[in-house]
């Protein structure tokens, strides 16, 4: 004898509504994080690329190499640009032709560090948070699997009451 936990066996609606909301919800907080995680870490943390500014070499608009005929040629994007604290709008041209420069004038107009260093020193720091971070998130994921299996228990409860 099985045990089912109502007095006929049928799928809860609840289950199913439940677990496909909690997916959706999974999934576009995922993307919305990364997008708001990604413009944050170049902003907070004042970098430029992921080892520097010269990886912006291997993007087809920012690249110095003769065959771009782009505006934004050695140049970078606004992001990377030091802000200044006399202008309220931000220069969205701060960027162009700053690489055709010495490399030692760079860091008057651009952030010069890579994002990867830049995650290398802030990591540490804040190891305690980022593991406190994934724990949650791994409780979450975990409940997201709890409920899976209890809708395949459901289905397999339906499955055994009727003879296909």
């Amino acid at each position: 004898m099985h045990y089912y936990r109502y007095s006929n066996a049928e799928v809860s609606c609840w289950y199913k509504y439940l677990l496909f909301s909690y997916n959706i919800v999974f999934w576009l907080a995922g993307v919305v994080f990364l997008g708001v995680g990604l413009w944050a870490w170049s902003e907070k943390n004042q970098c430029c690329g992921a080892y520097g500014p010269e990886d912006w070499d291997l993007n087809v608009y920012f690249n110095c190499s003769g065959a771009s005929y782009s505006r934004e040629k050695c140049g970078v994007p606004f992001s990377c640009c030091v802000p200044d604290p006399a202008q309220k709008v931000v220069n969205t041209q701060c960027g162009y032709d700053v690489r055709i420069q010495l490399k030692s004038k760079w860091d008057e107009f651009i952030f010069t560090k890579g994002c990867i260093q830049a995650l290398e020193g802030w990591l540490p720091r804040n190891i305690y948070i980022v593991a406190g971070v994934f724990i949650a998130i791994s409780l979450l994921q975990i409940f997201g699997i709890f409920l899976a299996r209890t809708l395949i228990s459901d289905i397999e409860a339906v499955k055994a009451g009727h003879h296909f």
